[in-house]
């Protein structure tokens, strides 16, 4: 991977960023993400953020030597305080926890009142950013699932709006599933969920073997009733 060819999840965080937008990729690790969009004249600035001295200083390598120092900003921070309110109208987070993600978000709220596109990619428990955009009022406009060297990814796409516009009735399934991913369904999203489905069942047939405790059986009903949510997913 490098600034003219990305993997293919990061390919696909960046083909939701609006054309000729000022993007703030937060983590940004080598910093391939903001000079890819510059190179390719979708993002017509960018800043990329990050919280450790090494992987700062590599991502300012990396830009100054494809010669974008007037285009692409490396800043040295935690999370959204590399940012200003109002400095980007779109923001990328690729590449960590879930949880992770939904706390950047939470500390940085002040920066995200200008209401700037946010295209998350979490590695796991896309739930706990769902449910942080539904608590602060984002709107989710759009999910992806792919699959890349037998590992899947999901994708959100969020805007600053109301936050039940796509979702139903069945609100706990989705904020697990993904409202957009429950409905397209595609082979990554059975995959995962089968993993998913195969890894609880485990855990659960081991509990059954364990000593009982009011903790044990609490965790082990929580895990029955979200295989219990996925199951009528797969086989709808």
């Amino acid at each position: 991977m490098n600034i003219q060819q990305l993997s293919k999840r990061l390919e696909t965080v960046v083909s939701y960023i609006p054309e000729q937008s000022k993007i703030a990729d937060i983590g940004s690790d080598h910093a391939y993400l903001p000079c890819y969009a510059v190179n390719k004249g979708i993002a017509s600035q960018a800043i990329a953020g990050e919280v450790v001295k090494g992987p700062y200083l590599s991502a300012k390598k990396q830009v100054e030597d494809a010669g974008l120092t007037r285009e692409v900003e490396v800043r040295l921070g935690n999370g959204l305080e590399v940012i200003s309110p109002g400095e980007v109208n779109c923001i990328t987070i690729a590449g960590m926890g879930g949880a992770l993600i939904a706390s950047i978000l939470e500390a940085g709220k002040d920066k995200l009142t200008d209401g700037p596109r946010l295209i998350l990619q979490p590695n796991v428990s896309a739930k706990s950013i769902r449910t942080w955009l539904m608590e602060n009022e984002w709107d989710l406009i759009g999910e992806e699932i792919l699959e890349e060297d037998d590992k899947l990814y999901e994708i959100l796409i969020a805007e600053k709006g109301d936050p039940n516009t796509h979702y139903s009735k069945e609100l706990e399934k989705e904020l697990l599933l993904g409202p957009f991913l429950m409905r397209d369904r595609n082979d990554a999203f059975i995959k995962k969920w089968n993993q998913e489905l195969r890894q609880w069942k485990n855990i659960v047939n081991n509990m059954e073997k364990a000593e009982k405790t009011e903790a044990l059986e609490t965790r082990k009903n929580e895990l029955l009733h979200k295989i219990k949510m996925v199951e009528e997913v797969l086989i709808s």
